[in-house]
């Protein structure tokens, strides 16, 4: 068994807007007397949009309906209408992130896009999804190696660390090409972030709109901007400007980083330095990336291609978002597709405890969710035991719906996520508990994290599997 589905994936960054479809293939990989396996085996970028200006309507506001207008036009440009499009996702990132309208663009434009394409936003997902369009999640297994990815915008810069594949850390700092924004190739200044304010004041340096900057005081901003990557990245030791110009966590930095690898639109100029920076763009960005490369970075670390660079997060969104569920699953098909449901995952602890236990603890957590009373839609996840008997099942299918029901509004179906392939059976066994009067959706091998929202898309692959996006929803972070 063979399926291709196609996917969509739309950025809408601080400097920039693009979008690209792919074609992902699903195939059964397990033998023909296994229980059936199906995974994505591969992925192709088939049309990729021009690249264009982020249109703002003004410093606090993107242009909505000029953004749907460039999406409209390239969606005619690549011959797709959205009702092709079965999965995918829209991501608004760095300072793009916290314009007032950004909840708004991003539900416009995934309504625009196609049934299941979601939108999702927040630093450390904006930074995952653009390690893995980098390729460094795949060159971090390929080597088995620790591969620390910077996706460096106009707003900010993202990091992502990886592992064997595995996302091991994450960081993002108010560090871009974009953050000092000029009229024009002249140097007149029209722009300053307020991050970018206090950072020059720490160089005591003033930089106001309406006064021209200097290639030197420009190259002079830029080394310190690239000088706070180092300290990030630990080859430098930590200022006390770090911690402010970071905008969620800072990295731990308890392990070894063997390979560093750029993307984001100032990649570009960090690979290319002939000749001295200059505002062609309107920015820093040109500065800042010759600052990198001149950085103690390349001196200490070895440094990696990235395989996309301006394009990382857009080919991430369209490529790397959607994951597939097992393939024994219980799920009731009228409720599906659903989106932006909140997770809560039992601890280690929890799960610890005997699974007649497991009710109250269940019970307990779902405390968080019950805000002023009010019961809404959202997604129990748990590892899962090894090696249940029929009666441990029958037992932790009772716990589940009661600890649950407390939360659980009337009409939204019961939602489980396992890791551990145990979904066909606990699916059916609540669907039996239940009297078969209310919907459930038990999926597995799918791994998710508090604090994550899930997206589940219709069945695929001959009705074996469903399409599975994990990610944040933080705006105006």
């Amino acid at each position: 068994m063979k399926e291709h589905i196609l996917s969509v994936g739309i950025d809408i960054g601080t400097t920039t807007t693009q979008l690209v479809f792919s074609r992902l293939t699903l195939e059964n990989t397990a033998s023909m007397i296994s229980i059936p396996r199906v995974e994505i085996i591969a992925k192709e970028v088939v049309f990729q949009s021009a690249i264009h200006f982020t249109p703002l309507r003004s410093q606090s506001e993107i242009d909505e309906h000029k953004v749907r207008e460039l999406i409209e036009q390239e969606y005619r440009s690549a011959g797709i209408t959205p009702d092709q499009v079965q999965t995918g996702a829209v991501i608004i990132t760095g300072e793009a992130a916290r314009k007032k309208n950004a909840e708004s663009v991003l539900r416009t434009l995934s309504g625009l896009a196609g049934e299941f394409v979601v939108a999702t936003a927040g630093p450390a997902l904006e930074g995952i999804i653009a390690g893995k369009g980098a390729g460094a999640a795949q060159e971090s297994k390929k080597r088995g190696a620790t591969i620390a990815n910077l996706d460096i915008g106009g707003g900010t810069t993202n990091i992502a660390v990886f592992r064997n594949g595995d996302v091991i850390d994450t960081a993002c700092l108010d560090i871009g090409g974009r953050l000092i924004r000029c009229k024009d190739e002249g140097g007149e200044v029209a722009y300053v972030a307020d991050k970018m304010r206090h950072l020059t004041r720490t160089m005591n340096l003033v930089i106001n709109e309406g006064q021209s900057l200097t290639k030197a005081l420009s190259e002079k901003i830029a080394r310190r901007m690239a000088g706070i990557l180092e300290e990030v990245l630990g080859v430098s030791p930590a200022s006390q400007e770090l911690p402010f110009m970071l905008n969620d966590h800072d990295l731990k930095r308890d392990y070894r980083i063997d390979y560093v690898s750029f993307s984001g639109g100032v990649a570009d100029s960090i690979n290319d330095i002939r000749g001295e920076a200059d505002f062609q763009y309107g920015d820093l960005g040109k500065f800042l990336g010759k600052a990198i490369a001149d950085s103690r970075i390349p001196q200490q670390l070895k440094i990696l291609k990235a395989v996309e660079t301006i394009r990382a997060t857009v080919v991430g969104a369209g490529s790397h978002t959607t994951d597939i569920s097992g393939s024994t699953i219980s799920v009731s098909p009228s409720a599906l597709p659903l989106k932006n449901i909140p997770v809560l995952k039992l601890s280690a602890e929890d799960e610890a405890l005997p699974v007649e236990a497991w009710g109250e603890a269940i019970r307990k957590k779902m405390q968080w969710f019950n805000l002023e009373g009010e019961k809404q839609q959202m997604a129990l996840a748990f590892k899962g035991p090894d090696n249940l008997g029929f009666h441990e099942v029958e037992t932790l299918a009772a716990g589940v719906i009661k600890g649950m029901e407390d939360v659980l509004c009337k009409d939204c179906p019961l939602i489980v996520v396992i890791e551990r392939d145990l979904a066909k059976v606990m699916g059916q066994t609540l669907l039996s508990q239940l009297g078969f009067k209310k919907d459930v959706i038990c999926i597995d091998t799918i791994k998710v994290e508090n604090g994550d929202y899930i997206d589940i898309g219709r069945e695929l692959a001959e009705s074996n599997v469903v399409p599975v996006i994990v990610k944040t929803l933080v705006l105006n972070y």
